[in-house]
């Protein structure tokens, strides 16, 4: 029986993928490296700091991963702050309301620094719906390892038979998959060049699982 819900945020709860690559190549620009577009794909779904960490090493640079977070961190808070293009992903508010009042607990899991979520659900008044928020940033592994879904799934106090992981990454979906959790990817124009083999079922529209459709798609 489905009794909670591990949300991503990025591409899943709000597109801010916009914000980041602007702040993404702002920072590149500072530190003077040009990263293509499959490499810039690759990272969907990891921590700043571990995407900083590749930077490093694959362009070899003097400057320490942090340099480069908090480089990144400050371009991606003007851009929050001044950026007034910044919405909810299509359905997914009333998504959110319709398991909190059905009684699913809900859970953020998002390789997002903490501050990030925060800003997010403060914006976007969510608080109220969610039971606990895991950041990537705060865990010794990033995604896809599946350290970040084990600990939602356990803060939730149900087994993980029972939850669900929402996803648009390939990062995302893999850690679900790896961590034994049933995987809805969620495929939407905020979220190419992704593989969704591995999710349980694949997804465009937050409709397609609502609570009423629960037993349809949700199969453990």
């Amino acid at each position: 029986m489905l009794k909670a819900i591990l949300f991503d945020m990025d591409g899943v709860i709000v597109d801010t993928e916009p914000l980041h690559r602007k702040a993404y190549h702002q920072m590149f620009d500072d530190v003077n490296i040009k990263v293509n577009s499959v490499l810039y794909e690759s990272f969907t779904g990891q921590s700043t700091i571990n995407i900083c960490k590749r930077l490093v090493d694959h362009f070899n640079l003097n400057e320490e991963p942090k340099y480069l977070v908090n480089l990144k961190r400050k371009h991606f808070k003007y851009l929050f702050e001044n950026d007034s293009n910044l919405v909810l992903i299509d359905g997914v508010l009333e998504r959110i309301k319709d398991y909190y009042y059905n009684g699913l607990k809900l859970v953020v899991a998002s390789s997002a620094s903490m501050p990030n979520i925060n800003r997010i659900f403060d914006r976007f008044d969510l608080n109220p719906y969610f039971s606990a928020k895991f950041s990537g940033s705060d865990l010794k592994q990033s995604k896809p390892h599946p350290e970040i879904f084990i600990k939602a799934a356990e803060s939730t106090g149900f087994n993980k038979s029972e939850c669900m992981v929402i996803e648009d990454s390939t990062n995302g979906i893999k850690a679900a998959h790896l961590g034994g959790i049933f995987c809805a990817g969620f495929k939407s124009e905020h979220s190419s060049g992704q593989d969704y083999s591995l999710a349980n079922i694949v997804i465009s529209d937050f409709r397609e699982i609502s609570f009423l459709n629960r037993n349809k798609f949700f199969k453990n």
